[in-house]
C-alpha cells in the first residue's frame, strides 16, 4: 500500500530506476542485507520531495531472486510505509539468530599461539 502522493509531479525518473536496478539484491546468503538498504537509500536520497512514496514504489525494483519472491509474497497492505518495510527486509534477510550468530563469533574471538593479529 503506497502513501498518498502530494502534488501532480510525482515522476520516478528512468535514470533512478536504472541505477536503482544495477544495485539489486537477490537474498543470497552471502549478501549482506544492511548494505543494500543504505545503498538505496543514498540513491533514493537525491529525491527530495515525497521521499516516503518513492521508496515504497521504487523498493521492490532493488529486489531480484529470492528477495523478490519475498517481496511478493506479503500481503497486499500489510506495508504501509517505509520503516515498516525496511523492518520486515531486515527481519527476512538479517533476522535477530543471524545477529546473535555474529555477535557470539566477535565474543569468542582468539588469536592463537604464534598467530598475529593480523591474521587472527
Amino acid at each position: 500500500m503506497y502513501p498518498t502522493v502530494e502534488g501532480n509531479n510525482f515522476e520516478i525518473k528512468p535514470a533512478l530506476l536504472n541505477l536503482v536496478q544495477q544495485n539489486q539484491f537477490s537474498g543470497s546468503p552471502t549478501e549482506d542485507p544492511n548494505l543494500h538498504i543504505s545503498t538505496f537509500l543514498r540513491l533514493g536520497g537525491t529525491l527530495k520531495a515525497n521521499q516516503e512514496a518513492v521508496r515504497l514504489h521504487l523498493f521492490p525494483f532493488s529486489l531480484r531472486d529470492k528477495a523478490s519472491a519475498w517481496f511478493h509474497s506479503l500481503e497486499v497492505g500489510s506495508i504501509t510505509s517505509w520503516d515498516q518495510m525496511r523492518q520486515a527486509f531486515l527481519t527476512r534477510f538479517f533476522p535477530p539468530s543471524k545477529t546473535a550468530k555474529l555477535r557470539d563469533q566477535i565474543t569468542r574471538f582468539t588469536q592463537k599461539d604464534g598467530e598475529s593479529l593480523y591474521d587472527a
